[in-house]
């Protein structure tokens, strides 16, 4: 059975992270190189599945060469 994204925020940011990363002409293991972090972290953030700390946040904007709020701006935590 296939997993599901935590949520609305993380699927959207999984979506952010693949675009930039393919804007970039990277791959999941090359972009997971200059994050320093695996490259399967990768590749279950942009399905949504991980729910990011800010440190990982930060790796990953460094890494796609963009500013943190291109990757969050406009994300709204979940309801409950």
């Amino acid at each position: 059975m296939a997993r599901q994204p935590h949520s609305p925020a993380t699927r959207e940011f999984g979506v952010r992270v693949r675009e930039l990363r393919h804007r970039a002409g990277l791959s999941q293991e090359q972009l997971a190189e200059v994050a320093g972090v695996h490259w399967t972290f990768v590749s279950q953030a942009e399905r949504g599945l991980r729910n990011l700390s800010l440190h990982n946040l930060l790796k990953f904007a460094e890494g796609l060469g963009v500013d943190p709020r291109e990757l969050v701006h406009g994300l709204r935590p979940p309801k409950g």
